[in-house]
């Protein structure tokens, strides 16, 4: 490869590029790498849980202090460039927000996956990460950003497709489904109860043949981000509006999270260039 080498991550709201994504952004970053964060929506349907906000007073322009949140975590993980679509926040299956006629889960599908088409010919990545199918956890945004982002990487590269935006064809190489192991949900219950968290697995309700998560026998790519994880913690805490400073996870001892949470985890779903087994780098085949 000849073109600098480039990582476009496609994310729903501001915050989801960090716990997935943040320790990879950051990592290409530093070796050299152009990251490329695309964000659909602006999160107006979010919370305000700072204590030092009022919430009557942030709500109406949550979607504005979201992206200045997004913009400081940004520059906190080294992204090189961040677009964001401007959609709106659709909230959690079967709120009001659904409906919304702006927001993302009601946009048209192919004019969405145009607006990813127009960035993926201009800044030509060569790997592109967004979620699975079910958008990781359901949420009706998520899924529309998996919808998208596979429509783009395979329409971005056929000149019969998209022939509109009058910019030449590009196909990114790599397709990957960021992913969260399901035994990293046994070993977070195992950590809240260790603080003293109510913990999901202690009701008396509990089934653990549903807990979600990915299984962890259908990961390919675990990619090592020790080294930048509390760059990554501290991302997250600039979403102010979404990260409560009391929150238990930002919490745990930088050495426990170095040891059960120094990987991030990917499902590799399309590769142009060879690849057979497991992986730990997202451009196995590229550099």
């Amino acid at each position: 490869m000849t073109e600098r080498l480039t990582l476009m991550a496609v994310h729903a709201h501001p915050d989801d590029e960090c716990m997935s994504t943040g320790g990879v952004l950051l990592r290409y970053a530093r070796e050299g790498m152009r990251t490329v964060l695309v964000t659909a929506t602006r999160g107006e349907e979010g919370e305000v849980v700072d204590p030092d906000m009022d919430p009557a007073e942030v709500k109406p322009k949550l979607g504005d202090v979201r992206v200045a949140e997004l913009e400081r975590a940004c520059q906190h993980l080294e992204v090189g460039e961040l677009h964001v679509l401007g959609y709106r926040d659709s909230g959690m299956v079967g709120w009001e927000a659904n409906n919304h006629p702006d927001c993302l889960a009601q946009a048209d599908l192919q004019e969405a996956t145009g607006r990813l088409v127009r960035l993926m010919r201009t800044l030509r990545p060569h790997v592109v990460t967004c979620y699975d199918e079910n958008g990781g956890y359901g949420h009706p945004d998520h899924i529309q950003v998996h919808r998208m982002t596979v429509a783009a990487f395979h329409a971005a590269g056929d000149a019969t497709q998209y022939s509109a935006l009058g910019l030449a064809p590009w196909q990114p190489q790599k397709l990957y489904y960021t992913a969260y192991q399901r035994s990293y949900i046994f070993t977070r219950y195992e950590l809240m109860r260790s603080m003293g968290v109510p913990v999901p697995s202690d009701r008396p309700d509990f089934d653990p043949a549903k807990v979600g998560g990915t299984p962890d026998d259908i990961i390919t790519t675990y990619v090592d981000v020790r080294e930048f994880l509390l760059h990554k913690m501290h991302a997250l805490q600039y979403h102010r509006t979404q990260i409560a400073p009391d929150w238990w996870f930002t919490r745990v001892p930088h050495e426990i999270l170095r040891e059960k949470f120094g990987l991030e985890c990917f499902i590799r779903m399309a590769s142009h260039v060879p690849v057979e087994g497991p992986e730990d780098d997202l451009f196995t085949g590229l550099r």
